[in-house]
């Protein structure tokens, strides 16, 4: 399953069962079986296959945060005093429930966060009490996200 420099290699059946999983990770393994022509028990051997290879991370529910009360999505670039802050700042971060993604970047900020409101009121607050107040953090960058445009996976 694994060739040279970690990348795992597929087949088009592989391919097929991912399309229709990754469309709906619900959708019986029997439906796929028989849109598909093999058995069950082979696509459950492959999935495990593809599992083990760590292509596969897992599944999971998506919640629509619109239905709970959060409509004010926010991109957050921070801005340390020195990269040595880097480790204390995301351990910090961590902590923040409204931050959904941490990532160390190129370019003029060391972390952009993104993170999820109720509302601009409540992104002022979590911006203020707790990103702001966060050791070795000099400024923020906030930019807010009107509507995604775009949400997909890579394709395979």
């Amino acid at each position: 399953m694994k060739i040279g420099n970690d990348k795992v290699k597929i087949d088009g059946i592989d391919k097929k069962i991912l399309r229709y999983l990754m469309e709906d990770a619900r959708k019986p393994i029997l439906e796929i079986a028989r849109n598909i022509g093999i058995s069950g028990a082979a696509i459950h051997q492959r999935l495990r296959k593809l599992e083990s290879s760590g292509l596969l991370a897992g599944s999971k529910f998506i919640i629509n945060p619109k239905i709970i009360g959060y409509h004010t999505m926010a991109y957050i670039g921070i801005y340390l005093d020195k990269a040595m802050s880097n480790p204390v700042a995301v351990k910090q971060l961590e902590k923040i429930p409204e931050v959904l993604e941490c990532h160390y970047t190129t370019g003029n900020w060391s972390i952009l966060i993104k993170v999820l409101c109720r509302d601009n009121e409540h992104l002022m607050h979590v911006l203020n009490k707790d990103i702001q107040q966060i050791e070795g953090v000099s400024r923020t960058e906030t930019f807010i996200s009107l509507a995604q445009q775009i949400d997909r996976q890579i394709q395979i």
